[in-house]
């Protein structure tokens, strides 16, 4: 854009000395004269915009005037709500969906909810690999890994214990074998973790089919399933409002003893109250001490999994349940109490 659609004719503005002024362009005599008469523009300086200061910092005078006049400013808000960090109304929809579909195939037909367990373990052994392999390029093979994890579920509702630790050390050598089709880097580490997931998922899942195979089988996976949501819930709601000491900083920051303490008063209160009325010749004491015990081993497993999801450097290991994460998210605390409250009723009212 030129200076003349400013309204300014041409060397305006010009300071220097008579002798040095520039001559004016060639034109008519009308726009020499008046060049001649046209009193120069005066030179406004810089006011720019302070950062030239030797400090660095922006000026804070009001470069107009306009700029004088205070404006009001706004109220400052109030410091926002404390909020959990998950989306709950999903997390309660998912809840109660889940919820119905176990309790469903668990007082319907004992083998639907066998399938429904089968399900959950492959599920978690498709997020763990997955993770492992995304995360930490480790290679466990999920095929025999998820074959293995199905025969675990069923050898240990036909069979007992001791057809779920057959199936645990034919998964163990499946999954070495697989493996030698492969090339033999890093052979021991992706074996390792294999033999790890096999372990940590299905045949800890495995003691839920135990406890099914009972006479009450329904009733003790109800029980062992209240106890570890009681647990959480009362960990989420005691630590939320109360929780002040933290737990285990470096693993889970969000956990408190606080949140502990009512995991334990909540599991003993709900423990009393389901083996004196859901279990066959169980009484109010057991019950307390069996709640504890879930308290304390679904605390552990919740920390566990953290230090797993921590190591991959993960929030969730997956997204299958808004609100929730992945299956293996919602399995974390229910996998190590499986085998404790099998053995408790197994200790206080026997086998069945």
């Amino acid at each position: 854009m030129n200076d003349s659609s400013w309204g300014a004719p041409p060397n305006a503005g010009f300071r220097g000395p008579p002798d040095q002024e520039p001559a004016v362009s060639a034109g008519p005599a009308h726009h020499v004269a008046e060049a001649a008469h046209t009193r120069p523009m005066p030179i406004v300086p810089d006011a720019g915009d302070g950062d030239d200061r030797e400090d660095g910092r922006r000026s804070r005078g009001p470069h107009f005037r306009d700029e004088q006049t205070s404006v009001p400013q706004p109220a400052s808000e109030p410091p926002p709500k404390k909020r959990a960090g998950r989306d709950l109304r999903a997390a309660i929809g998912v809840g109660v969906g889940l919820g119905a579909v176990i309790v469903a195939s668990l007082f319907l037909v004992k083998e639907v909810f066998l399938a429904v367990v089968a399900a959950a373990v492959v599920i978690g052994l498709w997020e763990l690999t997955t993770r492992l392999s995304q995360c930490k390029g480790i290679r466990a093979p999920l095929v025999p890994l998820a074959v293995g994890g199905v025969a675990m579920i069923v050898a240990g509702y036909v069979r007992g214990a001791e057809g779920a630790w057959v199936a645990m050390a034919l998964t163990a050598l499946a999954v070495l074998v697989w493996r030698m089709t492969e090339p033999p880097d890093n052979y021991l580490r992706d074996v390792t973790a294999g033999i790890f997931a096999a372990f940590y998922v299905p045949f800890l899942a495995t003691f839920v089919a135990l406890m099914l195979a009972a006479d009450d089988g329904p009733w003790r996976v109800m029980t062992f399933l209240v106890l570890t949501v009681v647990s959480d819930t009362g960990a989420y709601a005691v630590g939320w409002r109360f929780g002040k000491r933290k737990l285990a900083p470096r693993i889970s920051p969000g956990k408190t003893r606080e949140g502990l303490a009512g995991a334990v008063a909540f599991a003993m209160v709900a423990g009393a109250l389901c083996t004196h009325f859901l279990i066959d010749g169980g009484t109010w004491w057991q019950g307390l001490l069996l709640g504890l015990a879930v308290a304390v081993s679904a605390t552990l497993g919740d920390l566990g999994e953290s230090m797993i999801k921590r190591d991959l450097g993960i929030k969730d290991m997956g997204t299958m349940l808004p609100g929730h994460g992945g299956i293996m998210d919602r399995l974390d605390s229910l996998l190590p109490t499986a085998p404790v409250v099998w053995l408790l009723l197994v200790v206080f009212v026997g086998a069945g």
